[in-house]
């Protein structure tokens, strides 16, 4: 029975991360690349999700460690607090909710410290053998992050994070909670470009997340990947005057997970389970990495079609209110997650305020309708708050 939860946690979670309507296709192979501790991969400000989950390559902003903490020594505020909340897969269950709390300080001119800490609850879930036992499961992880730049247009960033999943009820050999270390590599590229009469902006990106160990649940001696991911972004941001601006965002990224081996059609069960075994469950985390780039069964088709990309833009008038539009994309065959994203902000000298919305191309997504808040606080704004007074 306690086995029986584990999974059904674990597929909840995966419903969440890959949104399997995409099943219903018949003319395409339903093969999407798995992980444990999917939770990790939900974009957790509204943000980045009113442009379509874009991020590695935007201004920098108090939520950067999760998208590239490269990006911190940027910032013009000194310091900086942001809480985010986002109640999830509203569509099915009203209980599902993450909360994401992230902060940075700037040391000197060139330099920053981040942090971050994430929660995210799988609300109660009644035990079906007794009425009276109900179980409140959960993921966490914790992060600090450092960054530098190494010149007055480039910076690198590095993080650390210990990550803790608690899917089960009772502390057996049989199951477990499980925890995985792991840590992040950044670097971000800004600089001015004329186009026309205009001094443009131009930022690009790149975020390897999650790289470290595998997490293990007990019961035998397999443990699962996590989602290590790399996230490729480019923005571009145009002023139209002295009061409005325009800008535009792409990301692409890809899990750097191998491929689950499927059954080849005349293999036996044993012969399958024991390459299984052999091709990726005694296959190291670093290991996975490259093997990532070159197991799917589909060829170098498929490989393409497990890298996910996202299109954003967002509008700014007077540096106080903020509009923003975005769609992501991925293939049918890897989970089918197709959504546009709407989103507003509104700014103020101590705090802003922001809102995300997903709009999913499909109504049977279970993604669709999900909103996202976000409330920051700058640091500098505060302090010139209380000295006014």
């Amino acid at each position: 029975m306690k086995a029986y939860i584990k999974h059904i946690m674990i597929m909840m979670l995966m419903l969440a991360a890959i949104a399997l309507p995409a099943m219903a296709q018949k003319d395409n192979f339903f093969n999407p690349v798995t992980t444990s501790v999917t939770s990790q991969s939900i974009a957790p400000d509204a943000r980045s999700a009113g442009m379509g989950d874009v991020g590695a390559a935007t201004d920098p902003d108090v939520v950067s460690q999760y998208w590239n903490p490269a990006k911190y020594p940027f910032n013009i505020s000194r310091a900086g607090v942001a809480i985010n909340y986002t109640p999830w897969l509203r569509q099915l269950v009203s209980d599902i909710d993450l909360a994401y709390v992230a902060g940075y300080y700037r040391i000197g001119d060139y330099s920053a410290v981040s942090a971050s800490l994430r929660y995210f609850s799988l609300g109660e879930v009644q035990m079906s053998d007794d009425e009276n036992l109900t179980i409140n499961p959960y993921e966490m992880s914790f992060d600090v992050a450092y960054s530098l730049m190494l010149s007055e247009n480039f910076s690198l960033g590095a993080a650390v994070r210990w990550i803790y999943s608690d899917l089960t009820y009772d502390f057996t050999s049989d199951t477990a909670p499980g925890s995985a270390f792991a840590a992040d590599l950044s670097c971000y590229y800004q600089n001015y470009l004329n186009i026309g009469q205009r001094e443009c902006q131009l930022g690009l990106g790149l975020n390897i997340s999650n790289i470290g160990s595998k997490i293990s649940f007990g019961g035998d001696n397999n443990s699962e990947f996590i989602p290590t991911n790399m996230r490729l972004g480019a923005s571009l941001m145009v002023p139209i005057d002295e009061y409005n601006r325009f800008t535009i965002a792409a990301d692409a990224n890809k899990l750097l997970v191998p491929t689950y081996p499927k059954q080849n059609e005349g293999e036996s069960t044993e012969a399958y389970q024991e390459r299984v075994q052999k091709d990726y469950y005694d296959v190291s985390s670093i290991s996975g990495i490259f093997k990532s780039f070159g197991d799917a069964p589909g060829g170098f088709k498929e490989e393409l079609q497990e890298i996910q990309w996202s299109v954003g833009a967002e509008y700014i008038y007077h540096d106080k209110f903020a509009l923003r539009a975005g769609y992501h994309h991925e293939s049918e065959n890897k989970g089918n997650r197709k959504y546009f994203t709407v989103g507003a902000g509104f700014k103020m000298s101590v705090f802003s305020l922001d809102a995300g919305y997903v709009i999913a191309t499909a109504k049977s997504n279970p993604l669709d309708q999900t909103l996202r808040f976000s409330l920051s606080f700058d640091m500098d704004g505060i302090k010139d708050l209380f000295r006014r007074r």
